[in-house]
């Protein structure tokens, strides 16, 4: 099972390779009108000159959740009842007597794996949304240059379904065809709901009822932020963010339920109760009522 999800691994990060760094899927021309205000907006740079650049953005997602993992492992196994429990549920249940595993480097490797098999999976649910769709950006018609003076521009109401009316960039045009969902809101939603529920439903200690809220409200305020600064730099209309975060959201939630089993933390499963013999049971339960010698005896 080990080398089955390696190769799903691999083929999850080749696919993301192919679609970030290779021009292998062709983004699809979609018509425009000249006129169109709504891809009129200026056009804010590069990447690279937006405020969350892409190597802040993709340096936070992969550092935050794993480095709130490390520790909240690390920190529920020093504690001696946790640790306890943790090693008996992970020994006899997950790996067996036969291929016994430290289980603090076991839950590490397996909410880490799960986190980044996501990120990468979401990266690409996002690049086949934008490579679909070829949603134009709010900045379009600016990097376009259309020509205004042919026949087509003209008509104020024509739909023109060819890309090769623009006159700008070709490089940045292709960028400008890829808006819809937002990547960053998607990879940013879904990194922080991630950490989110892995802190409220891994981490079992009484210390943390002030500090778990703050470090979920700040994750996901922090997301909710870097969507607000794709529309107002110009870099995504409104539906492209929103679509971003419901499928950050999606995949995390899929995640979290089904894949890691709702994140079942280190306590184990409580025993269940024996079934009592209906045979010893009354039908009916009477209230007992001590008498005055019994007590009398008790006090001598």
């Amino acid at each position: 099972m080990l080398y089955f999800q390696l190769v799903i691994m691999a083929g999850t990060v080749l696919l993301a390779y192919y679609f970030e760094c290779t021009d292998t899927f062709q983004v699809h021309i979609q018509g425009f009108f000249c006129q169109d205000g709504d891809l009129m907006k200026p056009y804010p740079g590069t990447e690279e000159e937006s405020f969350i650049t892409p190597l802040v953005l993709y340096c936070v997602l992969a550092a935050t959740p794993t480095a709130i993992i490390f520790i909240g492992e690390i920190s529920m196994y020093f504690i001696k009842s946790t640790r306890e429990s943790l090693i008996a549920q992970e020994k006899t249940i997950l790996t067996g007597e036969c291929c016994y595993l430290n289980p603090l480097l076991r839950r590490i490797i397996r909410f880490i794996g799960v986190f980044a098999f996501g990120l990468f999976a979401t990266d690409i649910f996002v690049n086949a949304g934008q490579v679909v769709t070829g949603h134009l950006t709010p900045y379009f018609l600016t990097v376009c240059k259309p020509n205004y003076t042919s026949t087509d521009c003209r008509a104020h109401h024509q739909f023109i379904n060819n890309g090769n009316i623009c006159t700008g960039d070709m490089e940045v045009i292709e960028k400008a065809r890829r808006s819809f969902p937002s990547k960053h809101a998607a990879l940013s939603i879904y990194s922080a709901l991630y950490a989110t529920m892995y802190i409220t439903s891994t981490i079992k200690t009484k210390s943390s009822r002030l500090a778990k809220p703050v470090l979920c409200l700040g994750t996901l305020c922090t997301a909710f932020l870097t969507g607000l600064n794709r529309v107002s730099e110009y870099r995504n209309h409104c539906s492209d963010v929103i679509a971003g975060f419901i499928l950050g959201t999606a995949v995390a939630l899929f995640l979290g339920m089904c894949v890691v089993h709702n994140f079942k933390g280190t306590q184990g499963s409580p025993s269940k109760p024996k079934p009592e013999d209906p045979r010893g049971v009354p039908l009916m339960a009477f209230p007992r009522i001590e008498s005055p010698l019994e007590t009398l005896s008790a006090q001598v």
